[in-house]
């Protein structure tokens, strides 16, 4: 237990490079917990930072840890086109209530090669009319690429927003062979 009584968690970090510029992976002993976009140094300090003090325990840098060895294959495969789906477990304490729940919607029913409305995310989880709440869940979203945040888009066919920026969101739609189109 740290000085809050907070269990120290392990928590084990890499960077991978990728055709959107470097990922850093971040996992615990429950499954990865961070996809970070854009990881430059001060990206990457930041986001171990607040990793630190959300799960507690110092994250260490460990490309061969068992924990991180699947991910960053899957990852490497998804951006080599070998790959569709990600099969690996996900640790989702960096995420509660409905924007887990949306974000959960969105791993398991919308699959690769495939985009769904804002609003249409939202009738999914039984609340018609939460288009924006979607979007802040969108960008709430610990595990992007992996949790595909990307495949959401506005209804009339705009590509909408994204926090790892339009180009970065683009470039992962076209990887998947998908360019937004009214969905009306």
């Amino acid at each position: 237990m740290d000085s809050h009584g907070r269990y120290e968690q392990r928590i084990v970090w890499s960077v991978v490079g990728t055709d959107i510029g470097p990922l850093l992976l971040a996992a615990t002993p429950h499954g990865l917990v961070n996809v970070v976009f854009h990881a430059s140094d001060t990206v990457r300090d930041r986001a171990l930072g607040r990793l630190a003090s959300r799960l507690g325990g110092e994250p260490v840098e460990a490309p061969g840890s068992p924990l991180l060895a699947e991910a960053i294959r899957q990852v490497e495969a998804y951006f080599a086109g070998e790959r569709h789906a990600f099969d690996l477990p996900l640790d989702w304490s960096l995420i509660s209530g409905f924007n887990r729940q949306v974000l959960r919607e969105l791993n398991s029913g919308v699959p690769f090669g495939s985009v769904v409305a804002y609003g249409d995310l939202a009738e999914r989880v039984g609340a018609p009319g939460a288009a924006q709440a979607v979007g802040v869940a969108m960008g709430s979203n610990p595990l992007p690429v992996v949790v595909p945040c990307h495949r959401v888009v506005e209804s009339d066919g705009g590509i909408g927003g994204f926090g790892g920026g339009l180009e970065t969101k683009r470039k992962l739609l076209a990887l998947e062979g998908v360019l937004p189109e009214p969905l009306f």
